[in-house]
């Protein structure tokens, strides 16, 4: 038996509904500065690849929070990866301060300066990748921003064959409520060539 779940329902019902269903989800841990000089750090757990070529990625802001006015004032950002040694620490960025308080200096995280941005990355960090704003995109109570990328950097001790190793990274995702991911088992397999296709999933 299904149980319908009316999408114009008053909020926050089918947001719950929405983020419990749609998981797990990557977290963009996204560092900016604002006008006045102060440094923000904030996760997003609306976050994926937007392009290959160029390579631009997106984060939504739900609401129109710092992370979003500062890189509206600037045009630059830095997604940070967030990992799950970080775990309390990632949450804690997620608190309401004012504007004037930098979640870096609350939440006790290392600036190290980025290479061709101005917010700093998250040092702690294993992955940090910098952008500009290529656009923004006004959705209802939100706002989908995208960057192109213009620098990417990784620590060498989470490469295994030169290659981001999933294990390493340890990346956290967001789920329901205040449910946390862990990182994922792994299973691999190849893609199939349709030259390749068993016959017996051949189409008649």
């Amino acid at each position: 038996m299904r149980i319908d779940v009316d999408p114009e329902a008053a909020h926050p019902t089918f947001y719950r509904f929405m983020t419990a269903v749609v998981v797990p989800r990557p977290i963009a841990w996204v560092s900016t500065r604002s006008a006045d000089g102060v440094d923000n750090l904030a996760p997003h757990s609306f976050f994926t690849v937007s392009c290959v070529r160029p390579p631009i990625l997106q984060f939504t802001s739900v609401g129109r929070k710092d992370s979003l006015r500062n890189v509206e004032a600037t045009g630059e950002f830095v997604i940070n990866l967030a990992p799950e040694p970080l775990f309390e620490q990632i949450n804690a960025t997620g608190t309401d301060f004012p504007s004037e308080v930098s979640e870096f200096d609350a939440v006790g995280l290392t600036r190290e300066p980025a290479t061709k941005v101005a917010p700093p990355r998250v040092a702690e960090s294993p992955v940090a990748i910098e952008c500009r704003l290529h656009s923004t995109v006004g959705l209802g109570d939100s706002t989908l921003v995208l960057g192109r990328v213009v620098h990417a950097v990784v620590n060498e001790d989470v490469l295994v064959d030169g290659h981001p190793a999933l294990d390493l990274l340890a990346p956290l995702s967001r789920l329901g409520r205040n449910e946390w991911g862990d990182p994922p088992a792994v299973r691999r397999i190849d893609r199939i060539r349709y030259a390749d296709w068993p016959d017996h999933y051949r189409a008649p």
